[in-house]
This record gives structure tokens, sequence and C-alpha cells, in this order.
């Protein structure tokens, strides 16, 4: 992969991880909690796919 496609890919999922924390805090003030159990999963599982797609920006 491209140090431009990387960039790429962090870029929208940054994008992704900043809609899905406004989401949660709609969530939140709703009184949703299921749903705001697993929007939190899903914010893990994308600072993790961050940090290897930063770590993968390094190496190149």
């Amino acid at each position: 992969m491209s140090k431009q496609q990387l960039e790429q890919q962090i870029a929208e999922l940054k994008m992704d991880y900043v809609r899905l924390q406004g989401d949660m805090e709609k969530l939140e003030s709703t009184g949703h909690p299921a749903m705001l159990e697993k929007a939190e999963q899903r914010l893990a599982s994308m600072e993790a796919q961050l940090q290897e797609l930063n770590q993968a920006l390094a190496k190149l």
C-alpha cells in the first residue's frame, strides 16, 4: 500500500470516528444503552485500525 493510500484511509477513518462520537452523544442523551455499547465497541475497533495504519505509515 502506498503512502498516499494509507493517508487517505487514515483520514477517512478519522472522519468516521468523529461522526460516531457525535452519534454516541445522541444515543447517550436519548438513553439507548445497548446501541451505545455497540458504538463504543466500534470506536475501540477504529482506534486499533488507526494504530495499525499509523504504524504502517511510519514504516514507509
